[in-house]
């Protein structure tokens, strides 16, 4: 299908990514609407199962956002004061954040170009003996060398976590991501691969960590009376042994999430579809690298990440947001925030992940994306280069 420059089609404007709801996923929320529990009930544990299949069977702990989810899984490692914690500064800001607010020390680690996941040789120079966690993040959907990566931290006596923000669906050397890590955490945000409008959640391989990720999802309450230290008080009791908070995801949502689950594999089919219609047509132009996937990695592709070079990614990025296309940079390095800058970290620290930074710039990229649609924002990128 070829748009005419004038129809309405041609102008009508396009997110960077958005959601996509069928008549079954509305159905399966009216279901739960219309039943006993809207929360705490039967459809936290179906979903629950439900991710775990997509998690290499590893059990995992729904909750209400992809940034609860990293502070339950750190606070599960048991992450404090007096640890480190070493992450990717190419990375949205609660994979550091939420270290932070336990009271760790973030050091940041540079990242590979080609993937802007960690790069081992940078984490293996930022390891101390005060490292409690290594977190990676698989950037784009691209998974990070998780097995590398996982074996440095087994030897230095830390634990690995892997940000799955964009990477559920994805494997690395043929195991899904979820089950790569000590602890996995995962975002359902609306642009995400699926949605349950806000929400995320842990996978765990060790069942202690997975118990005390439960725990501190739900306040840290102990209603087991032979967990108890006064199991005698009444049927009513319950105790707090070490404290936690409410990130419980009701019912309704994970509803919405088994039914989107369903959907993964076409979910996947189609963003590589579009993430190869990008490349078809954007390959011969001067002006850009292309996303690039390791030969071990079977992504699903969250994010179309262009590197825009000799400094014209800004120029490029408003060119397409004059056209209503909306174009994105996925992220600013971490320490650049003013929040790290006041705690002493400096720019040029990390200059592989700055330029990066200084390059990135995020196509439309979902599911529902039509190949006209594709098309049109490849003519206005052509168009800038002046490749028409």
């Amino acid at each position: 299908m070829t748009l005419s420059p004038d129809s309405p089609e041609a102008t009508a404007p396009l997110p960077y990514g958005r959601q996509s709801v069928d008549d079954d996923d509305i159905a399966a929320v009216t279901a739960v609407l219309s039943g006993d529990w809207l929360t705490t009930g039967p459809a936290v544990q179906r979903f629950e199962a439900d991710l775990a299949e997509w998690a290499g069977g590893v059990p995992t702990v729904a909750v209400t956002s992809g940034t609860a989810a990293l502070h339950v899984a750190y606070a599960a490692a048991g992450v404090g004061p007096g640890d480190e914690v070493v992450t990717t500064p190419m990375t949205f800001v609660a994979t550091a954040a939420t270290a932070c607010l336990l009271g760790a020390k973030v050091v940041f680690a540079d990242v590979t170009p080609d993937t802007a996941n960690l790069d081992p040789s940078a984490v293996a120079a930022a390891l101390s003996p005060r490292t409690r966690v290594v977190s990676a993040v698989d950037y784009a959907g691209h998974p990070a060398e998780l097995d590398v990566l996982g074996a440095m931290a087994t030897a230095h006596g830390a634990l690995l976590l892997d940000d799955a923000s964009h990477s559920i669906g994805s494997t690395w050397r043929g195991v899904p991501v979820g089950a790569l890590a000590d602890l996995t955490t995962f975002s359902f945000y609306p642009t995400k691969n699926v949605t349950t409008a806000e929400g995320g959640a842990v996978a765990a391989r060790d069942p202690r960590l997975l118990a005390r990720a439960r725990s501190f999802r739900n306040h840290g309450l102990v209603r087991e009376p032979d967990e108890q230290r006064t199991p005698d008080e009444g049927g009513w009791h319950q105790e707090v042994h070490e404290l936690g908070l409410n990130y419980r995801l009701p019912d309704v949502l994970c509803a919405l999430g088994s039914s989107q689950l369903r959907r993964l594999g076409h979910f996947k089919r189609r963003r590589a579809a579009i993430v190869e219609r990008y490349r078809e047509g954007l390959h011969d132009l001067d002006g850009v690298l292309l996303p690039t996937q390791r030969p071990e990695a079977d992504p699903i592709w969250h994010l179309f990440a262009l590197q825009v070079l000799e400094g014209r990614r800004r120029a490029l990025y408003e060119h397409l947001r004059c056209r209503r296309i909306g174009a994105q940079v996925n992220f600013l390095p971490v320490h650049w925030h003013p929040v790290f800058a006041d705690m002493g970290y400096r720019r040029g620290s990390c200059p592989v992940a700055e330029e990066f930074y200084r390059r990135q710039l995020s196509l439309p990229l979902w599911p529902d994306l039509r190949d006209d649609q594709v098309d049109r924002v490849i003519g206005e990128v052509r168009h800038f280069f002046g490749a028409d």
